[in-house]
């Protein structure tokens, strides 16, 4: 019965969202909102996760500081760019190309360094 009433709920707000005047607005309001929240909360753990790996990170050859780094910066490219990278189809075979191919050095890199 609970779930029965939830999911009404929410029926009954997204129909207020779609039907009344600024609905749309509303919307986007709350869709901004909730990617802000995301963003800074990814922000933190990464934060910490920076914090609690800095004897790891002084113990990377300098090879590994330069593969860890970059893949981090490519990254934070596809990130940035992403609006105009997946807005084609070489575009977004190139970014997910980019995300992967970052995510393997990093995660080999520190397979690397803990194998030493």
């Amino acid at each position: 019965m609970k779930v029965i009433r939830n999911v009404v709920i929410i029926a009954l707000l997204a129909l207020g969202l779609t039907v009344l005047p600024g609905g749309g607005n509303v919307a986007e309001a709350i869709l901004v909102t909730l990617s802000i929240v995301f963003a800074v909360a990814i922000g933190g753990m990464l934060i910490r996760l920076w914090k609690s790996t800095g004897l790891q990170r002084d113990t990377f050859t300098d090879r590994q500081r330069w593969l860890v780094y970059g893949s981090i910066g490519a990254i934070a490219l596809m990130i940035v760019g992403a609006d105009e990278m997946l807005s084609s189809g070489p575009g977004t075979i190139a970014w997910v190309a980019i995300l992967i191919a970052s995510g393997w050095l990093i995660f080999n890199t520190w397979r690397e360094a803990q194998s030493i």
